[in-house]
């Protein structure tokens, strides 16, 4: 059960590793692009590529869909980015339990966005993370994780591309070892927990108040959605895709205020330091 390109490295390694596909659930086609034309999940072509049976259902609810998942007799569901919190009743129907991939380390960052947010806040190091699942968000027990650095320039797209190959990996392990019977899940210690929402629109607008570091963490974080951007006084909304930071203040400059450009960026003064947009 997966969705996005982030899910494709997990569907190519189950298969490489020899298991049986019974079918692949992904979410239905919508609207995408400046001419929202209708568009399949990246998961359905390649699903469609290797000749395996596709399910798009509307809502996991629908008891005739629950009928036709009962009729697979699947031994094991893995769920990577599918998008969906999945109740008890979907939970118990595969005989060993649903899997979740998740690219953090939890209890660290449960939610749609980790990757995201994990930049935004400046963490220097995340990872993946398979547990069991439960009725929860990301609650569920851990059974394997694996950590990765954080590069200082990375952007969210960047990152979840290497924690989505990294992530194929571990999900592989992790189902060799439940077939192995060798993997004994932990729960989450809960104390440590922190949420990562799916990102808001309104979550990219630039705060000049802020310190350039956590703006230019900003930028990272949100490429390439939501985006970060501002406003010029003219009113023309400015998206901003790289950036630098520069150190120290130049006096008298508000936080917000153009102080210098050149052909290679424009300063803009900040709550503390300059960031020079590129």
């Amino acid at each position: 059960m997966g969705t996005p390109g982030f899910a494709l490295p997990s569907l190519r390694g189950l298969i490489d590793a020899g298991h049986e596909i019974a079918a692949v659930v992904t979410q239905p086609d919508r609207p995408a692009g400046r001419g929202q034309k209708i568009t399949a999940p990246p998961i359905k072509d390649f699903a469609l590529q290797q000749g395996l049976p596709v399910s798009q259902p509307n809502t996991i609810k629908d008891p005739a869909w629950r009928t036709w998942l009962e009729e697979l007799r699947p031994d094991l569901a893995t769920v990577v980015a599918y998008g969906r919190i999945l109740p008890r009743s979907v939970l118990d129907i595969p005989r060993r339990g649903c899997v979740n991939l998740h690219a953090s380390l939890l209890p660290k960052y449960r939610g749609a966005a980790p990757a995201q947010w994990a930049i935004i806040r400046g963490e220097r190091e995340t990872g993946v993370t398979t547990i069991v699942m439960d009725e929860g968000m990301d609650t569920g027990p851990v059974l394997l994780h694996r950590k990765a650095p954080i590069d200082p320039a990375e952007t969210a797209e960047e990152l979840l591309g290497r924690l989505s190959h990294l992530g194929a990996g571990l999900l592989v392990e992790t189902v060799r070892g439940i077939e192995n019977g060798d993997l004994k899940p932990v729960p989450q210690d809960s104390s440590g927990a922190s949420k990562a929402p799916i990102l808001r629109k309104e979550d990219g607008r630039i705060r000049w108040e802020q310190d350039a570091v956590s703006i230019y963490n900003l930028i990272r974080g949100t490429h390439p959605w939501p985006g970060a951007h501002t406003f010029h006084p003219t009113g023309v909304r400015w998206q901003i895709l790289r950036a630098r930071v520069v150190h120290g203040n130049p006096p008298g400059h508000p936080p917000g205020q153009i102080i210098g450009a050149d052909p290679e960026s424009i300063q803009v003064s900040c709550g503390q330091g300059v960031l020079a947009l590129l």
